[in-house]
């Protein structure tokens, strides 16, 4: 039956007044009968409907010609609803990535042999307790108060702070509360205390644990932390002019602390791994190839739990670091970024051992964990700039840069159990560069009422050239062998203070029946 007899039929069919149901049952009588026919209907309407789109959106802008666009203005009320709104935000993703502390502490946990594993929860209790009261006494204003480049001068104890914080000689405005920021802040300085211990796990004594968590909360994050965070640190205003490499172009940028945050916790680790020493009877593959490599882990459904529990976290972690809920479309975009780069770091990360290393043809537990772990301290940086598509980029280069630098830890005999220095520190660095690689040349900063996408960030594989890549390698450069200099004299000097304050604990807290959480705690994890 040919198109025009389909058409008269239905027409024939037609009541005077065509109710919903009856339209309905047309188009199926016309589908039913030639399909192609109906298809051509509805390419026909969505075709219309697209170029009446195309015409809504081109043609105001050809009418109006190029009258610029005024700068919105608020009244007092306004301003006031939006400062409370990014406040709930502000506080809502801090409690995000204060609930991270429960993943670490699995994560941790699982990963280490039972015989430590009660350690590991006292010992990150312990870092969250010590992390608030240093952070809230001498930790935020190091970080975030007034000062110089280098430190920040007042608020001690927080005492004398505005009641917002916001410092207009430093072009600082996010209208949210001071003590919401704290805590926002808090979480992320007792992040950077949690990842220290990681790679430390099984041989230190707790007594030294107090001691180097003192010096990371109270004085080593916060004081470098400034230096990439604080008002008028010198790493942010370097490139402009007055300041460090004037014509250089560019600040260092850290969106949400890949460097600030997970490298600085990532190389301390790596500091107390190497003054440490290895565990007792820890065997390396280049020693054994059999029988080497890390002790299994005792408990991988916890440490599997603990990872999906971090990546829940980083969800307050990345998108709250715009500190503003008017920020839709970055918070979405931050959000999506920081999903695909932990989906992808996770899949090069379990497939690299499927087809190389000691265990070739084996699907990797502890690899695919960290690999995923590794896509979300990657785009910690650059998830603001970045696109999808990049971030999917960045993720899986990610999880090649946790396999290649756990290898080369086992290659250097050096013993971390969780795997904190390739995850924080290896995946922090290489985040914090991917800035100037992948930054997209669309997104300039965020702020308390929207996005301000005026000075857009643009990598050299988008066309932006070398200099936001260039002020990425320095800031990345400086932070990390400063973090490392400074730990390794900290971790130094306590491990030569007398038992029981040395950092490493005696070799018979190792080796007794019970291991360290008998020696030091005198309890078990797992009593029966």
């Amino acid at each position: 039956m040919s198109a025009t007899n389909i058409m008269a039929r239905a027409t024939a069919l037609k009541p005077a007044k065509m109710d919903l149901k009856s339209t309905l049952q047309s188009y199926k009588y016309l589908f039913n009968k030639n399909w192609k026919v109906g298809a051509l209907f509805f390419t026909g309407k969505i075709l219309g409907l697209c170029v009446a789109l195309v015409a809504m959106n081109m043609l105001p802008g050809i009418i109006g010609g190029t009258t610029a666009h005024a700068a919105d203005t608020f009244t007092p009320h306004e301003t006031n609803m939006m400062n409370t709104i990014n406040t709930v935000w502000t506080l809502v993703a801090a409690f995000l990535v204060f609930g991270m502390q429960a993943g670490f502490v699995m994560l941790e946990a699982g990963f280490a042999r039972k015989r430590e594993s009660a350690n590991v929860l006292i010992e990150c209790i312990f870092d969250t307790a010590i992390c608030g009261i240093l952070f809230w006494a001498i930790g935020y204003a190091f970080m975030f108060a007034p000062g110089n480049g280098f430190i920040g001068t007042h608020w001690f104890f927080l005492s004398g702070a505005p009641a917002t914080y916001d410092i207009p000689a430093y072009g600082v405005a996010t209208g949210v509360p001071i003590l919401a920021h704290w805590i926002f802040q808090f979480a992320f300085a007792d992040t950077t205390s949690t990842i220290t211990s990681g790679a430390m796990i099984g041989r230190t004594s707790f007594r030294g644990d107090i001691l180097y968590s003192i010096g990371v909360t109270g004085f080593i994050y916060p004081i470098i932390g400034h230096w990439a965070w604080g008002p008028g640190g010198w790493l942010a205003t370097m490139g402009s002019a007055g300041n460090f490499l004037p014509n250089l172009g560019n600040g260092f940028r850290d969106f949400a602390g890949s460097t600030v945050v997970h490298t600085i916790g990532g190389v301390i680790s790596l500091a107390g791994a190497l003054v440490l020493g290895p565990r007792i009877g820890r065997v390396f593959t280049r020693d054994d190839k059999l029988n080497g490599g890390l002790p299994p882990a005792h408990n991988l459904p916890l440490a599997a739990v603990g990872a999906f529990l971090l990546w829940f976290g980083w969800y307050g972690f990345n998108p709250g670091s715009t500190l503003s809920a008017m920020d839709a479309d970055g918070i979405g975009r931050i959000a999506a970024n920081t999903t695909l780069a932990a989906c992808a770091g996770s899949l090069s990360a379990m497939v690299l051992p499927l087809w190389l290393g000691p265990n070739k043809g084996k699907y990797d537990i502890g690899f695919t964990i960290n690999g995923l772990l590794g896509g979300l301290v990657a785009i910690t940086c650059p998830c603001y700039w970045v696109t999808p598509g990049g971030s999917i980029l960045i993720g899986l280069i990610a999880g090649v840069v946790v396999y290649v630098s756990t290898l080369l830890l086992e290659h250097f005999r050096i013993d971390d159990p969780v795997g904190a220095v390739p995850v924080h520190g290896a995946c922090g660095i290489f985040g914090t560069l991917s800035l100037g690689l992948f930054a997209c040349g669309k997104f300039g900063m965020t702020g308390s009422t929207g996005a301000d996408n005026s000075a857009p960030v643009t990598g050299l594989l988008y066309g932006g050239g070398w200099s936001v890549l260039k002020a990425q390698f320095i800031g990345s450069m400086v932070i990390t062998f400063a973090t490392f200099a400074i730990a390794m004299v900290l971790m130094y000097i306590v491990n030569k203070l007398p038992y029981p304050w040395k950092l490493r604990v005696e070799p018979e807290a190792e080796t007794c029946e019970g291991g360290l959480d008998f020696f030091e705690h005198g309890v078990s994890s797992y009593a029966d």
